[in-house]
């Protein structure tokens, strides 16, 4: 084994999106988005909490770190997350008073859509192929 093969990467484990109150961010990824709660634990070098978050039996997990002058929070995050419907899933997030930009549905591409969490953090959803 060569030393290139023993220090590669092997995997993601949290994407961080940063936010300005976790307990509210807590209450809108768990409650609204139904993701579970995979570790919270205090974090003093933060000047927070580190709390990971996740759909339920998805691997990666949604790191909501506390905001400051280098991670400001209503960033464009870049993630999508996905879902078998993406018709309905917009309209529970509409109906519940989230954020949300109109559905896009073009032929040949997957329906989709971007939210906004309670901090303006700008997430994608794409309907699985």
């Amino acid at each position: 084994m060569t030393e290139t093969e023993r220090v590669r990467i092997d995997g993601v484990r949290a994407v961080s999106v940063p936010v300005t109150d976790q307990d509210r961010a807590v209450e809108f990824y768990g409650g609204t988005l139904g993701f579970e709660t995979r570790l919270d634990e205090p974090l003093e070098q933060l000047g927070g909490r580190w709390i990971e978050m996740a759909p339920p039996g998805n691997g990666i997990s949604i790191a909501l770190t506390p905001a400051d002058e280098r991670a400001p929070s209503g960033v464009d995050t870049g993630i999508r997350f996905t879902t078998p419907d993406a018709a309905a899933l917009h309209a529970a997030l509409q109906a519940g008073g989230v954020d949300v930009d109109p559905l896009l549905q073009w032929e040949g591409t997957p329906p989709m859509f971007d939210f906004r969490d309670p901090d303006g953090n700008v997430l994608y959803v794409s309907q699985t192929p």
